[in-house]
């Protein structure tokens, strides 16, 4: 590339003269950033988020004026936000909540049996979910709009990674047991990511990976489903689909099998994706669809009924427990041989759990206008949990499709979450028994007609379109879910994620900087080719958050690249435009280890060799404290640490700035 045109400064110079009290003001501005406190140790940061996570910060309670009994009220109010927005709760409010409620439990009802069944559990464990961690939720949880209870991408999760460890058909008892028992863990790690501030970990699992992720999962489930439209007895364990499209074609060739239960299951499943347009068409009829999963069970239960089809080969539900959710807490196996892989399991459940919910909800809460605090949320995710895994239920989470149904219908408050609840507590206590004759197809129809919501295509042609790396973690764990398992198509994902992550930190941006015309803003000379040089200086920006053992090398070898460049392309010219200054722009750079340190102090000394000064422009909090701590800034100079660039280049140009270095 050819040398850019540069400023002649000096003509500047001489029609702005700078005064006495520029240079007394660029110093004392220079000790501000010299004389800055000492930042907070991790400790310090680790115990202020738990103290922001549940206590809430206002201006009314501040800690100077706070007595112990406001104290208290504090935290609870931090930990139950129902205590701050249920005394402005209205009557008004309550009429919406109360009908959105109502609609969704009638689709939860039907969800929660056919989620129940895709976990490889009885079908009251599915109601179950549907009571008690939406009731937690509704105390704890900051969302509005969203709806908790099973979902189907968790429930396939947890049946494809548990029955590894126990078979649900040989030995039901020990499989539910070990349910209750990574439900319980998932919800302690959920909570211990919101007290501690850990919900970067979650983020491993980007949007990308969770778009391929869902998909795959969609149509692994979508697949599974074909045993109960088939009405097959012995299917794979795998989740695989060369192993279920095997076991599908295996069972046909050499198992009776029963025509009605497709016809019935095909039958609805069309009815209920016509519905599902309908609402879609229509907004008024939200309710539509809604309702649909309700009508078609009880449809066909009546229709096996009467016409004795259960006789014939149709498989039904049978007996469905009535009853309010039992202790689970003794069945917990804290202890023996599997509490380890019953904690990975529930790390995992934990980690999917909290991506969905997290995203469905902040997605509703952008549309209304409010922040959902990320922290908060997982809390309240994981005390649910660890109450479900006490009251028999499996993992529960916020669910996009009842969520939307939640929204359409209205709902103000998570008023609708109790309202939903105790509707389908009723529905446990006195609707079970007439669910004897639901046909096992309907089931899997209500599970199918839930799928194309998981498949978001625009969002992968969005991804594919603006970051390839990005379209590659999508792919990676569409392909993995679907053609090994649910463990390598994460795998895949968080691997790719990671993969891009270091790449990006091993290779950092380094820019050469230039001053864009009659202004003092400083940017990188390629993106904005108007930006000039300045005669003999050079400004360098390091484009990475931390200057670490994984990059500091390179950022160095690139430093003096670029230094050997410029100076390649300046030979020819007079000595004054040789460089005899390098400033290094660090604003962006939050922090520094060792490493880093050690490869600016190299950067320093090789350029004190040719007789270049270096100078540093806004280094930031943390940056600034350890290089005064390893000495370097006593090596460099204080006087060449500036808080701005230009504050950098005008102490340069102004003849009366004064030289001289130290190694």
């Amino acid at each position: 590339m050819g040398s850019l045109p540069t400023e002649v400064f000096s003509v500047e110079l001489q029609q702005h003269p700078h005064h006495v009290e520029d240079n007394t003001g660029r110093v004392e501005r220079a000790q501000w950033l010299l004389n800055s406190p000492e930042p907070p140790g991790l400790w310090q940061q680790l115990l202020h988020g738990i103290k922001n996570n549940v206590f809430p910060v206002g201006n009314n309670y501040s800690s100077k004026q706070k007595t112990p009994a406001s104290r208290v009220f504090s935290f609870f109010r931090g930990l139950f936000p129902i205590l701050s927005w249920g005394r402005k709760y209205k009557a008004s409010k309550f009429k919406n909540d109360v009908m959105a409620g109502l609609t969704l439990a009638s689709l939860s009802v039907p969800q929660s049996i056919g989620y129940a069944n895709l976990a490889k559990l009885d079908p009251q464990y599915g109601l179950y979910t549907s009571i008690v961690p939406p009731l937690v939720y509704s105390l704890m949880g900051s969302s509005r709009e969203l709806a908790i209870g099973p979902v189907a991408v968790v429930s396939m999760l947890l049946a494809s990674l548990v029955q590894k460890i126990e078979d649900p058909v040989a030995n039901p008892v020990a499989y539910r047991k070990l349910i209750f028992t990574v439900t319980f863990f998932a919800g302690i790690f959920q909570a211990a990511f919101g007290i501690f501030r850990l919900g970067f970990l979650v983020d491993f699992l980007s949007h990308a990976a969770i778009v391929g992720f869902m998909a795959g999962a969609a149509i692994v489930i979508g697949l599974q489903q074909l045993k109960g439209l088939l009405g097959i007895n012995h299917f794979t364990t795998n989740t695989d689909v060369v192993s279920v499209l095997e076991s599908v074609f295996n069972s046909i060739g050499h198992e009776p099998w029963y025509p009605l239960n497709i016809v019935l299951g095909c039958a609805f499943l069309i009815f209920l994706l016509l519905t599902r347009f309908i609402g879609k068409r229509n907004k008024k009829l939200f309710w539509l669809p809604a309702i649909a999963p309700l009508i078609s069970v009880l449809l066909s239960t009546l229709i096996v009924f009467l016409t004795k089809a259960d006789k014939h080969g149709v498989k039904i539900v049978k007996h469905i427990k009535g009853g309010l959710n039992p202790s689970s807490a003794h069945q917990l196996q804290l202890s023996g041989p599997h509490v380890g892989q019953a904690a990975k399991t529930g790390l995992i459940s934990a980690v999917i759990a909290l991506a969905e919910a997290i995203a469905v909800g902040r997605s509703f809460a952008s549309i209304k206008g409010y922040h959902l605090d990320g922290n908060k949320e997982m809390i309240a995710m994981g005390c649910m949990n660890i109450v479900g895994s006490l009251t028999s239920c499996y993992v529960a989470t916020g669910s996009f499709s009842r969520t939307a149904v939640n929204f359409s219908a209205g709902c103000e408050t998570v008023v609708s979450n109790i309202v939903m609840a105790l509707t389908v507590i009723l529905s446990v206590e006195l609707l079970t028994r007439l669910l004897y004759f639901t046909p096992i197809a309907i089931l899997a129809s209500i599970i199918l007609s839930a799928l194309p919501g998981l498949v978001d295509i625009n969002g992968a042609y969005h991804i594919w379109k603006v970051d390839k790396l990005d379209f590659l973690a999508c792919i990676g764990a569409f392909f993995g879910v679907l053609f090994a398992s649910v463990e390598i198509g994460l795998l895949a994902a968080v691997s790719i994620s990671f993969a891009k992550i270091l790449v990006n930190s091993l290779r950092p941006g380094i820019e050469v900087l230039g001053r864009l015309p009659r202004t003092d803003i400083f940017c990188n000379i390629n993106q904005y080719p108007m930006a000039t040089k300045t005669p003999s200086i050079l400004i360098i920006g390091i484009n990475s958050s931390l200057l670490c053992f994984a990059n500091a090398n390179s950022v160095r070898e690139r430093v003096m690249r670029s230094v050997t460049k410029e100076e390649d392309e300046t030979e020819d010219q007079k000595e004054k435009g040789r460089i005899q200054h390098v400033i290094l722009d660090m604003s962006n750079v939050i922090n520094v280890d060792t490493s880093g340190i050690l490869a600016l102090e190299e950067i320093h000394k090789k350029l004190f060799s040719y007789g270049i000064e270096l100078a540093m422009a806004n280094p930031r909090w943390q940056v600034i404290h350890r290089l005064k701590v390893a000495k370097l800034l006593d090596r460099i100079g204080g006087e060449r640490v500036f808080l701005t660039v230009g504050e950098a280049v005008d102490a340069y140009l102004n003849p009366k700035v004064a030289g001289g270095s130290s190694c």
